[in-house]
Protein backbone atom coordinates (compact mmCIF):
# COMPACT_ATOMS: atom_id res chain seq x y z
CA UNK A 1 0.00 0.00 0.00
CA UNK A 2 2.98 2.64 0.94
CA UNK A 3 4.49 1.43 -2.36
CA UNK A 4 1.03 2.33 -4.05
CA UNK A 5 0.72 5.35 -2.50
CA UNK A 6 4.62 6.64 -2.88
CA UNK A 7 3.77 5.96 -6.61
CA UNK A 8 1.24 7.69 -7.44
CA UNK A 9 2.81 10.24 -5.17
CA UNK A 10 5.82 10.75 -7.52
CA UNK A 11 3.71 10.77 -10.80
CA UNK A 12 2.10 13.52 -9.44
CA UNK A 13 5.11 15.43 -8.34
CA UNK A 14 6.31 14.51 -11.59
CA UNK A 15 2.84 15.87 -13.26
CA UNK A 16 2.91 19.26 -11.18
CA UNK A 17 7.19 20.00 -12.22
CA UNK A 18 6.06 18.99 -16.07
CA UNK A 19 3.18 21.99 -15.54
CA UNK A 20 5.16 24.23 -13.91
CA UNK A 21 7.82 23.71 -17.12
CA UNK A 22 5.34 24.34 -19.63
CA UNK A 23 3.52 27.27 -17.58
CA UNK A 24 7.44 28.93 -17.58
CA UNK A 25 7.89 28.12 -21.85
CA UNK A 26 4.56 29.89 -22.35
CA UNK A 27 5.33 32.87 -20.34
CA UNK A 28 8.66 33.41 -21.61
CA UNK A 29 7.11 32.73 -25.33
CA UNK A 30 4.72 35.09 -24.87
CA UNK A 31 6.66 37.78 -22.43
CA UNK A 32 9.30 38.20 -25.33
CA UNK A 33 7.60 37.94 -28.03
CA UNK A 34 5.41 41.53 -26.68
CA UNK A 35 8.90 42.67 -25.72
CA UNK A 36 10.60 42.18 -28.88
CA UNK A 37 7.04 43.38 -30.82
CA UNK A 38 7.79 46.93 -28.89
CA UNK A 39 11.58 46.94 -30.02
CA UNK A 40 10.91 46.17 -33.63
CA UNK A 41 7.95 48.30 -34.49
CA UNK A 42 10.52 51.14 -33.86
CA UNK A 43 13.23 49.56 -35.91
CA UNK A 44 10.26 49.03 -39.29
CA UNK A 45 8.82 52.87 -38.69
CA UNK A 46 12.61 54.18 -38.44
CA UNK A 47 13.19 52.44 -41.84
CA UNK A 48 9.65 53.57 -43.36
CA UNK A 49 8.62 57.12 -42.16
CA UNK A 50 10.66 58.51 -39.62
CA UNK A 51 13.12 59.61 -41.78
CA UNK A 52 10.44 62.08 -42.84
CA UNK A 53 8.41 62.44 -39.08
CA UNK A 54 11.41 63.06 -36.98
CA UNK A 55 14.65 64.00 -38.71
CA UNK A 56 13.47 65.27 -42.16
CA UNK A 57 15.33 68.94 -41.97
CA UNK A 58 18.68 66.72 -42.38
CA UNK A 59 18.12 65.94 -45.59
CA UNK A 60 17.18 62.40 -47.18
CA UNK A 61 19.88 60.69 -47.45
CA UNK A 62 21.18 61.66 -43.87
CA UNK A 63 17.54 61.81 -42.00
CA UNK A 64 17.49 57.88 -43.34
CA UNK A 65 21.10 57.69 -41.47
CA UNK A 66 20.18 59.44 -38.48
CA UNK A 67 16.91 57.18 -37.89
CA UNK A 68 19.00 54.22 -38.11
CA UNK A 69 20.88 55.82 -35.38
CA UNK A 70 18.08 55.89 -33.26
CA UNK A 71 17.85 52.50 -33.93
CA UNK A 72 21.32 51.60 -33.16
CA UNK A 73 21.67 54.26 -29.94
CA UNK A 74 19.48 52.19 -27.70
CA UNK A 75 21.96 49.26 -28.38
CA UNK A 76 24.13 51.68 -26.23
CA UNK A 77 22.13 51.47 -23.00
CA UNK A 78 21.83 48.07 -23.25
CA UNK A 79 24.56 47.26 -21.07
CA UNK A 80 22.63 49.40 -18.75
CA UNK A 81 19.75 47.49 -17.98
CA UNK A 82 21.97 44.30 -18.55
CA UNK A 83 23.97 45.62 -15.40
CA UNK A 84 20.68 46.42 -13.24
CA UNK A 85 19.00 43.88 -14.60
CA UNK A 86 21.82 41.40 -14.06
CA UNK A 87 22.86 42.55 -10.16
CA UNK A 88 18.86 42.53 -8.85
CA UNK A 89 18.38 39.31 -10.42
CA UNK A 90 21.43 37.33 -9.22
CA UNK A 91 20.04 39.02 -6.00
CA UNK A 92 16.38 39.50 -5.65
CA UNK A 93 15.11 36.78 -8.29
CA UNK A 94 14.97 36.31 -12.35
CA UNK A 95 10.92 36.95 -12.40
CA UNK A 96 10.97 40.36 -10.69
CA UNK A 97 12.95 41.51 -13.32
CA UNK A 98 11.04 40.63 -15.90
CA UNK A 99 7.88 42.05 -14.78
CA UNK A 100 9.99 45.25 -13.72
CA UNK A 101 11.35 45.12 -17.52
CA UNK A 102 8.16 44.74 -19.35
CA UNK A 103 6.17 47.68 -17.56
CA UNK A 104 9.27 49.86 -18.81
CA UNK A 105 9.09 48.65 -22.55
CA UNK A 106 5.29 48.95 -22.87
CA UNK A 107 5.03 52.02 -21.30
CA UNK A 108 7.75 54.12 -23.45
CA UNK A 109 6.77 52.11 -26.92
CA UNK A 110 2.92 53.46 -25.99
CA UNK A 111 4.50 57.20 -25.58
CA UNK A 112 6.32 56.56 -28.76
CA UNK A 113 2.65 56.01 -30.19
CA UNK A 114 1.34 59.82 -29.24
CA UNK A 115 4.69 61.56 -29.45
CA UNK A 116 4.22 64.87 -31.92
CA UNK A 117 6.36 64.77 -34.65
CA UNK A 118 9.04 67.46 -35.48
CA UNK A 119 6.32 69.67 -37.43
CA UNK A 120 4.38 70.12 -34.48
CA UNK A 121 7.22 70.91 -31.97
CA UNK A 122 10.31 70.95 -33.38
CA UNK A 123 13.49 69.69 -32.16
CA UNK A 124 11.78 68.37 -28.96
CA UNK A 125 10.32 65.53 -31.05
CA UNK A 126 13.28 63.73 -32.02
CA UNK A 127 15.08 64.63 -28.51
CA UNK A 128 11.47 62.77 -26.96
CA UNK A 129 11.91 60.18 -29.30
CA UNK A 130 14.92 59.08 -28.57
CA UNK A 131 14.68 59.10 -25.02
CA UNK A 132 12.17 56.91 -24.89
CA UNK A 133 13.92 54.64 -27.52
CA UNK A 134 16.53 54.73 -24.28
CA UNK A 135 14.23 53.41 -22.08
CA UNK A 136 13.64 50.89 -24.74
CA UNK A 137 17.56 49.53 -24.39
CA UNK A 138 17.35 49.58 -21.47
CA UNK A 139 14.45 47.13 -21.17
CA UNK A 140 15.75 45.28 -23.86
CA UNK A 141 19.36 45.04 -21.99
CA UNK A 142 17.83 43.45 -18.99
CA UNK A 143 14.70 41.34 -20.37
CA UNK A 144 16.63 38.76 -22.02
CA UNK A 145 19.15 37.42 -19.24
CA UNK A 146 16.31 37.06 -17.29
CA UNK A 147 13.62 35.24 -19.25
CA UNK A 148 16.43 32.76 -20.81
CA UNK A 149 17.60 31.66 -17.37
CA UNK A 150 13.82 31.16 -16.18
CA UNK A 151 13.19 28.66 -18.93
CA UNK A 152 16.85 27.10 -18.89
CA UNK A 153 16.66 26.45 -15.08
CA UNK A 154 13.35 25.19 -15.15
CA UNK A 155 14.36 22.80 -17.72
CA UNK A 156 14.88 19.12 -17.55
CA UNK A 157 19.25 18.96 -18.08
CA UNK A 158 18.32 16.64 -21.25
CA UNK A 159 16.13 19.40 -22.71
CA UNK A 160 17.68 22.70 -21.63
CA UNK A 161 18.50 23.51 -25.56
CA UNK A 162 14.58 23.17 -26.22
CA UNK A 163 12.89 24.97 -23.40
CA UNK A 164 16.16 27.61 -23.67
CA UNK A 165 14.74 28.45 -27.27
CA UNK A 166 11.49 29.68 -26.66
CA UNK A 167 12.45 32.75 -25.49
CA UNK A 168 14.70 32.97 -28.61
CA UNK A 169 11.62 31.97 -30.33
CA UNK A 170 9.99 34.79 -28.86
CA UNK A 171 12.46 37.46 -31.01
CA UNK A 172 11.18 35.92 -34.71
CA UNK A 173 7.79 35.92 -33.16
CA UNK A 174 8.33 39.49 -32.05
CA UNK A 175 9.43 40.89 -35.83
CA UNK A 176 6.71 38.15 -37.23
CA UNK A 177 4.18 40.34 -35.25
CA UNK A 178 5.58 43.78 -35.78
CA UNK A 179 6.05 43.25 -39.58
CA UNK A 180 2.29 42.03 -39.77
CA UNK A 181 0.70 44.85 -37.74
CA UNK A 182 2.34 47.15 -40.12
CA UNK A 183 1.46 45.72 -42.92
CA UNK A 184 -1.90 45.81 -41.90
CA UNK A 185 -1.58 49.25 -41.57
CA UNK A 186 0.12 50.39 -44.91
CA UNK A 187 -2.08 48.24 -46.93
CA UNK A 188 -5.37 47.84 -45.80
CA UNK A 189 -6.50 49.94 -42.62
CA UNK A 190 -5.03 53.25 -43.61
CA UNK A 191 -2.90 53.39 -47.11
CA UNK A 192 -0.99 55.99 -48.51
CA UNK A 193 -1.17 59.20 -47.01
CA UNK A 194 -3.38 57.96 -43.99
CA UNK A 195 -0.06 55.61 -42.75
CA UNK A 196 1.90 58.96 -42.30
CA UNK A 197 -0.38 60.60 -40.63
CA UNK A 198 -1.77 58.37 -38.29
CA UNK A 199 -1.60 54.79 -39.45
CA UNK A 200 2.25 54.36 -38.15
CA UNK A 201 0.93 55.08 -34.31
CA UNK A 202 -1.49 52.09 -33.97
CA UNK A 203 0.98 49.52 -33.64
CA UNK A 204 3.01 51.68 -31.04
CA UNK A 205 -0.59 52.01 -29.24
CA UNK A 206 -1.82 48.47 -29.04
CA UNK A 207 1.46 48.19 -26.92
CA UNK A 208 -0.77 49.11 -23.56
CA UNK A 209 -3.13 46.12 -24.46
CA UNK A 210 -0.23 43.27 -24.65
CA UNK A 211 1.82 45.10 -21.42
CA UNK A 212 -1.27 44.60 -19.48
CA UNK A 213 -1.67 40.42 -21.22
CA UNK A 214 2.20 39.81 -20.67
CA UNK A 215 2.67 41.34 -17.02
CA UNK A 216 -0.05 38.78 -16.15
CA UNK A 217 1.38 36.09 -18.20
CA UNK A 218 4.79 36.91 -16.31
CA UNK A 219 3.25 36.92 -12.68
CA UNK A 220 1.29 33.51 -13.24
CA UNK A 221 5.24 31.74 -13.47
CA UNK A 222 7.69 30.30 -9.97
CA UNK A 223 10.59 31.68 -9.40
CA UNK A 224 13.87 29.92 -11.07
CA UNK A 225 14.06 26.68 -8.58
CA UNK A 226 18.37 27.09 -9.17
CA UNK A 227 17.43 30.89 -7.57
CA UNK A 228 15.41 29.96 -4.63
CA UNK A 229 18.51 27.19 -3.89
CA UNK A 230 20.40 30.03 -3.93
CA UNK A 231 18.70 32.23 -2.32
CA UNK A 232 18.06 29.72 0.57
CA UNK A 233 21.35 28.93 0.97
CA UNK A 234 22.23 32.77 0.88
CA UNK A 235 25.03 32.11 -1.32
CA UNK A 236 24.41 35.57 -3.93
CA UNK A 237 26.88 37.33 -4.42
CA UNK A 238 27.06 41.06 -3.59
CA UNK A 239 28.73 42.32 -6.04
CA UNK A 240 28.27 39.98 -9.04
CA UNK A 241 29.46 42.40 -12.02
CA UNK A 242 32.46 43.19 -10.17
CA UNK A 243 33.10 39.82 -9.90
CA UNK A 244 32.18 38.91 -13.75
CA UNK A 245 34.75 41.08 -14.89
CA UNK A 246 37.38 40.42 -12.62
CA UNK A 247 37.58 36.42 -13.05
CA UNK A 248 35.57 36.20 -16.34
CA UNK A 249 36.44 39.10 -18.37
CA UNK A 250 38.05 37.16 -21.30
CA UNK A 251 34.73 34.72 -21.37
CA UNK A 252 32.50 38.00 -21.84
CA UNK A 253 34.13 38.97 -24.47
CA UNK A 254 34.10 35.23 -26.33
CA UNK A 255 30.30 35.10 -25.65
CA UNK A 256 29.75 38.41 -26.92
CA UNK A 257 31.46 38.08 -30.04
CA UNK A 258 29.17 35.04 -30.51
CA UNK A 259 26.44 36.50 -30.65
CA UNK A 260 27.92 40.07 -32.41
CA UNK A 261 28.36 37.28 -35.96
CA UNK A 262 24.25 36.49 -35.22
CA UNK A 263 22.93 39.76 -34.67
CA UNK A 264 24.96 41.84 -37.20
CA UNK A 265 23.03 39.67 -39.77
CA UNK A 266 19.97 39.62 -37.93
CA UNK A 267 19.37 43.22 -37.78
CA UNK A 268 19.24 43.43 -41.35
CA UNK A 269 15.64 42.88 -41.08
CA UNK A 270 15.16 43.47 -37.38
CA UNK A 271 16.96 46.70 -38.20
CA UNK A 272 14.99 47.66 -40.87
CA UNK A 273 17.92 48.25 -43.08
CA UNK A 274 16.47 45.84 -45.88
CA UNK A 275 13.13 47.56 -45.35
CA UNK A 276 14.54 50.63 -46.49
CA UNK A 277 17.01 49.57 -48.93
CA UNK A 278 14.19 47.66 -51.00
CA UNK A 279 11.38 50.63 -50.69
CA UNK A 280 13.38 53.59 -50.84
CA UNK A 281 11.82 55.98 -53.85
CA UNK A 282 15.62 57.03 -54.45
CA UNK A 283 17.11 54.17 -53.78
CA UNK A 284 18.19 51.10 -56.61
CA UNK A 285 14.88 48.86 -56.25
CA UNK A 286 11.64 51.70 -55.21
CA UNK A 287 9.62 48.54 -54.12
CA UNK A 288 6.03 49.09 -52.49
CA UNK A 289 5.99 49.08 -48.54
CA UNK A 290 3.24 46.36 -48.11
CA UNK A 291 4.65 43.17 -50.37
CA UNK A 292 8.21 44.08 -48.01
CA UNK A 293 6.40 43.85 -44.68
CA UNK A 294 4.64 40.87 -46.06
CA UNK A 295 8.07 39.31 -46.90
CA UNK A 296 9.53 40.15 -43.70
CA UNK A 297 6.72 38.82 -41.82
CA UNK A 298 7.37 35.26 -43.93
CA UNK A 299 10.84 35.42 -43.10
CA UNK A 300 10.40 35.86 -39.67
CA UNK A 301 8.19 32.72 -39.59
CA UNK A 302 11.39 30.85 -41.08
CA UNK A 303 13.32 32.50 -38.81
CA UNK A 304 10.89 31.34 -35.79
CA UNK A 305 11.07 27.75 -37.14
CA UNK A 306 14.69 27.50 -37.05
CA UNK A 307 15.32 28.79 -34.32
CA UNK A 308 13.24 26.10 -32.27
CA UNK A 309 14.83 23.49 -34.40
CA UNK A 310 18.85 24.64 -33.49
CA UNK A 311 17.65 24.57 -29.89
CA UNK A 312 16.18 20.90 -30.37
CA UNK A 313 19.13 19.63 -31.92
CA UNK A 314 21.50 21.63 -29.53
CA UNK A 315 20.35 18.96 -26.89
CA UNK A 316 21.24 16.27 -29.17
CA UNK A 317 24.10 16.80 -31.00
CA UNK A 318 26.02 19.99 -28.65
CA UNK A 319 25.77 23.34 -28.62
CA UNK A 320 29.06 24.16 -30.29
CA UNK A 321 28.22 21.57 -33.45
CA UNK A 322 24.67 23.54 -34.04
CA UNK A 323 26.34 26.78 -34.10
CA UNK A 324 29.61 25.35 -36.64
CA UNK A 325 26.47 24.31 -39.10
CA UNK A 326 25.24 27.74 -38.55
CA UNK A 327 27.74 29.63 -38.99
CA UNK A 328 28.26 27.87 -42.23
CA UNK A 329 24.98 28.72 -43.77
CA UNK A 330 25.36 31.62 -42.41
CA UNK A 331 28.03 32.64 -45.15
CA UNK A 332 25.88 31.19 -47.77
CA UNK A 333 23.30 33.17 -46.57
CA UNK A 334 25.89 36.79 -46.83
CA UNK A 335 27.08 35.92 -49.99
CA UNK A 336 23.34 35.16 -51.55
CA UNK A 337 21.60 38.45 -50.08
CA UNK A 338 21.97 41.31 -52.30
CA UNK A 339 22.70 38.96 -55.60
CA UNK A 340 18.87 37.76 -54.80
CA UNK A 341 17.54 41.00 -53.55
CA UNK A 342 18.54 43.32 -56.35
CA UNK A 343 16.93 41.08 -58.86
CA UNK A 344 13.83 43.52 -57.41
CA UNK A 345 10.98 41.20 -57.37
CA UNK A 346 9.51 39.61 -54.04
CA UNK A 347 9.72 36.68 -54.68
CA UNK A 348 13.88 37.19 -54.61
CA UNK A 349 13.32 38.77 -51.85
CA UNK A 350 11.71 36.32 -50.13
CA UNK A 351 14.31 33.79 -51.45
CA UNK A 352 16.95 36.15 -50.01
CA UNK A 353 15.60 36.65 -46.60
CA UNK A 354 14.54 33.09 -46.06
CA UNK A 355 18.31 31.91 -46.49
CA UNK A 356 19.64 34.40 -44.05
CA UNK A 357 16.93 33.58 -41.73
CA UNK A 358 18.04 29.82 -41.56
CA UNK A 359 21.99 31.12 -40.86
CA UNK A 360 20.61 33.26 -38.40
CA UNK A 361 18.27 30.45 -36.63
CA UNK A 362 20.89 28.31 -36.13
CA UNK A 363 23.21 30.23 -34.89
CA UNK A 364 20.84 31.73 -32.35
CA UNK A 365 18.36 29.03 -30.68
CA UNK A 366 20.47 27.26 -28.47
CA UNK A 367 22.20 30.76 -27.25
CA UNK A 368 20.11 30.34 -23.93
CA UNK A 369 21.48 27.05 -22.86
CA UNK A 370 24.98 27.69 -24.29
CA UNK A 371 25.60 31.25 -22.25
CA UNK A 372 23.61 29.77 -19.17
CA UNK A 373 26.05 26.69 -19.34
CA UNK A 374 29.31 28.96 -19.77
CA UNK A 375 28.37 31.02 -16.20
CA UNK A 376 28.58 29.75 -12.18
CA UNK A 377 25.24 30.25 -10.83
CA UNK A 378 25.96 32.76 -8.32
CA UNK A 379 26.71 35.38 -11.42
CA UNK A 380 24.75 33.43 -13.94
CA UNK A 381 22.00 36.68 -14.85
CA UNK A 382 25.11 39.42 -14.98
CA UNK A 383 27.14 37.03 -17.34
CA UNK A 384 24.26 35.89 -19.36
CA UNK A 385 22.81 39.84 -19.91
CA UNK A 386 25.87 41.65 -20.28
CA UNK A 387 27.55 39.03 -22.59
CA UNK A 388 24.73 39.79 -24.66
CA UNK A 389 24.28 43.24 -24.40
CA UNK A 390 28.11 44.23 -25.32
CA UNK A 391 27.15 41.77 -28.30
CA UNK A 392 23.98 43.49 -29.14
CA UNK A 393 26.23 46.71 -29.10
CA UNK A 394 29.41 45.01 -31.31
CA UNK A 395 27.23 42.93 -33.97
CA UNK A 396 23.81 44.63 -34.43
CA UNK A 397 23.86 48.01 -32.35
CA UNK A 398 24.34 50.25 -35.76
CA UNK A 399 24.77 47.30 -38.40
CA UNK A 400 21.85 49.36 -40.61
CA UNK A 401 23.80 52.85 -40.52
CA UNK A 402 26.71 51.20 -41.05
CA UNK A 403 25.07 49.58 -44.45
CA UNK A 404 23.63 52.46 -44.94
CA UNK A 405 26.74 54.44 -44.64
CA UNK A 406 29.00 51.52 -46.89
CA UNK A 407 26.46 52.12 -49.70
CA UNK A 408 26.36 55.87 -50.05
CA UNK A 409 29.84 56.27 -49.49
CA UNK A 410 31.09 53.54 -52.12
CA UNK A 411 27.98 53.25 -54.35
CA UNK A 412 28.16 49.12 -53.77
CA UNK A 413 26.53 46.83 -51.77
CA UNK A 414 30.12 44.81 -51.81
CA UNK A 415 31.35 46.63 -48.90
CA UNK A 416 28.48 45.11 -46.97
CA UNK A 417 29.08 41.95 -48.03
CA UNK A 418 32.42 42.31 -46.38
CA UNK A 419 31.27 43.57 -43.54
CA UNK A 420 28.64 40.79 -42.99
CA UNK A 421 31.33 38.56 -43.81
CA UNK A 422 33.86 40.12 -40.92
CA UNK A 423 31.64 39.92 -38.59
CA UNK A 424 30.27 36.17 -39.26
CA UNK A 425 33.90 35.15 -39.13
CA UNK A 426 34.18 36.82 -35.56
CA UNK A 427 31.54 34.47 -34.61
CA UNK A 428 32.70 31.16 -36.02
CA UNK A 429 36.19 32.38 -34.26
CA UNK A 430 34.86 33.00 -30.74
CA UNK A 431 32.63 29.86 -31.07
CA UNK A 432 35.85 27.48 -31.80
CA UNK A 433 37.82 28.79 -28.66
CA UNK A 434 34.63 28.28 -26.80
CA UNK A 435 33.98 24.31 -25.23
CA UNK A 436 30.51 22.86 -25.21
CA UNK A 437 29.67 22.32 -21.84
CA UNK A 438 25.71 21.06 -22.50
CA UNK A 439 24.51 18.73 -19.57
CA UNK A 440 26.56 20.54 -17.04
CA UNK A 441 24.69 20.40 -13.59
CA UNK A 442 23.51 24.24 -13.17
CA UNK A 443 22.91 24.50 -9.40
CA UNK A 444 24.73 26.61 -6.67
CA UNK A 445 25.81 22.78 -5.55
CA UNK A 446 28.09 22.34 -8.62
CA UNK A 447 29.85 26.30 -8.57
CA UNK A 448 33.57 24.60 -8.45
CA UNK A 449 33.07 22.19 -11.54
CA UNK A 450 31.28 25.78 -13.46
CA UNK A 451 34.22 27.91 -12.41
CA UNK A 452 36.48 25.73 -14.48
CA UNK A 453 37.04 27.65 -17.60
CA UNK A 454 35.09 26.90 -20.83
CA UNK A 455 37.54 28.97 -22.73
CA UNK A 456 40.20 25.96 -24.88
CA UNK A 457 43.44 26.31 -23.34
CA UNK A 458 42.32 27.72 -20.04
CA UNK A 459 41.55 25.53 -16.25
Amino acid sequence: MSTTTLSVEEMQQRSDEAKRTRRVAYATIIGTTIEWYDFFIYSSAAALIFSNLFFKPAGDTFATILAFASVGISFLFRPLGAFLAGHFGDRIGRRAMLVITLIAMGLATTLIGLLPTYESIGIMAPILLILLRIIQGISAGGEWGGAVLMAVEHAPDDKRGLYGSFPQVGVPLGLLLASAVFALMSGVISPGEEFVKWGWRIPFLLSIVLLFLGHWVRRSVDESPIFEEIKERKSSTKAPVVELFKNHSLLVLLAALVFAGNSALGYMTTGGFIQNYTTDPNGPLGMDRTPILIVVTISAASWLFFTWLAGYWSDKIGRRNIYLIGWIVQFIGVFALFPLVNIGTWQSVLSALCLLSVGIGLTYGAQSAFYAELFPASIRFSGVSISYAIGAIIGGAFAPMIAKWLIAATGSTESVVVYLTIMTGLGLISTLLLKDRSRIPLGPDHEELQLQSPIYGRK
